[in-house]
Parts: C-alpha cells; structure tokens; sequence
C-alpha cells in the first residue's frame, strides 16, 4: 500500500473517485441545494423587493454558490496536500458564507426600517400640523414627500401613487406597514384606518405616536448603553484565546506548532472555533433586548 503515499498516484486516484461520485450524485446534489437556498433566495428577494432593489433570482443563486463553495474550495486547494486541514477549513467557510448574502441584505433592510421610524417624528409631525391647517391626510404626505429625504420620501411617495391610480388609503397603507415592518408604523397605519372610518382628531392621533416613539427611542438607547459593556465582555473573552495563542507562537513556537502539524491538534482548534462561534452567539442573545 505504500503506493498509495506518492502523490503521482495518489493525487489522480483521488480525483477520479471524486469525479465519478460527483457525476453519479450530481444531480441529487443541486436539487438538494435548490430546495434548501429557496427558502433563503425567497426572503432575500422580499427584502431587496421592499427596498426597492432589482433582484435576478437565477443570478442571485449563482453568487451564493460561488460564493460560499467557490471560497471553499478555494481555501480547500490552498491547504492541499493537507487533505483533512484543507475538507475541515473548505467546508467551514462554505458553511459560514452560505447565509452572508441572507445576512448583508437582512442588515440593509433593518437599517432603512430603523431610519424610517426614526424619520416618522419628524413626518408625523408636518402630518399633524397640516391635518390642524386643514389638509387631508394624502395632502399631509405630500409635504412629508417635499420635506424629507428617503426612505420616508420614497416610501410616502409610493403610496401616494398608489391612491392616485385608484388604491385605497388604507390598502396603500397597509402594504407600507408589511413593507416596513415596525410597530410605531403599524400603530400609525391602525390610527389612520381606525379613525378614517369612525371619526376623530387625526392631529392628535399623529402627536402622541410621535410621542410614543420619541420615548420607544428613549428607552431603546439606555438599553443600549447597558448592553453595551455586555457585548464587550462576550467581545474580550471571544479573543482572549487567540490572543494567548498569538503570545505562544512569538515566546515559543515549538510548544504550540503540535496544534497545526497534527491531526489532534487540527481536530481540537476546530472544536475550539466551532464553541468560540456557539459561545459568541449565546452572549449575543443574552445581552440583545428587544424593545
């Protein structure tokens, strides 16, 4: 067996094996894969469709798998011959740029909500002070759409279109609420439905949502604050091991280069990273609080 041990031989034995594995499995492989991105091409694209971002779902597709199993086997060849450094490595960074498309455009999203809501004070209030002149609730929103940059503008703007081409006010709104999902904006929605239909003084209304949020924000920055020396623990203890690992390779390479030249100590710095990523993860959720 010991043929087995030159690369000559060894490397073409192991591609055949793979090519032949591959094109017998290819095909359950990609619909295996179709079936679990469909999940995540759905939500990203209702988000991208929310901000109003062109979306090819073909092509979307095609970057998530070059992007996660191209850089795995990116970094799975950059580690070769180490053929259990490198599957180990490849398949962790496949797995962790699998979802960073999902995560990146999830953040988006969630920033332009949160500027929204932080933008409702101050259109809410152009609404109050119109509706209490005497304009209409549609005419209150143009102003909000002269006074305002986006995304409150864009936003307003889009519903206003809507009402002009024969929507309702409450069917605009209600897709702005599921558009935005936020409470303070679906508070505003329910207001405004509510009292187009039974009555009642939408100026006031507006005032003490306004208030409402002002006092959400409030609260939500000093449960920032608190969290915040929370999220710098987690921080710190997640480095401390990297940091001592650093401090052992310029005092004394020899005593740590077991960790990267065998197969235990391979194995136990991929059990170190896969805790450090569950232990960070843990302390992430305990120090969040939603308000």
């Amino acid at each position: 067996m010991s043929f087995l041990y030159n690369q000559w031989i060894f490397i073409p034995l192991v591609s055949l094996c793979v090519g032949i594995v591959t094109y017998i499995w290819v095909d359950r492989w990609i619909i295996w894969f179709d079936k679990k991105s469909e999940t995540q091409r759905a939500e990203v694209t209702k988000m991208m469709d929310a901000m109003f971002m062109d979306v090819d779902k073909k092509r979307f597709t095609i970057l998530t798998y070059l992007l996660s199993f191209g850089m795995g086997f990116v970094f799975f060849m950059i580690l070769w011959p180490n053929f259990l450094v490198g599957f180990i490595i490849g398949t962790s960074v496949a797995l962790a740029l699998w979802r960073v498309p999902l995560i990146v455009i999830k953040s988006l999203h969630e920033s332009r909500c949160n500027k929204f809501v932080e933008q409702m004070v101050d259109g809410l209030t152009i609404m109050a002070n119109g509706v209490k002149s005497g304009l209409s609730i549609t005419q209150s929103m143009e102003r909000v759409v002269e006074n305002l940059a986006n995304p409150i503008s864009q936003e307003f703007n889009l519903v206003l279109s809507q009402i002009r081409i024969g929507r309702s006010v409450e069917e605009a709104l209600v897709e702005l609420s599921e558009r935005i999902p936020r409470q303070d904006l679906l508070m505003f929605v329910t207001g405004v439905n509510i009292l187009k239909e039974t009555g009642g003084n939408l100026a006031e209304t507006f005032t003490t949502i306004v208030v409402t949020i002002r006092e959400r924000q409030k609260l939500e920055k000093k449960i920032q604050a608190m969290t915040t020396q929370g999220m710098m623990q987690g921080l710190i203890i997640a480095l401390v091991p990297f940091l001592i690992m650093i401090v052992l390779l310029i005092l004394d390479p020899k005593f740590v280069s077991p960790m990267f030249n065998t197969t235990l100590g391979i194995v136990l710095l991929f059990i170190m990273l896969c805790l450090q990523i569950a232990g960070g993860v843990v302390i992430k959720k305990i120090v969040t609080i939603k308000v």
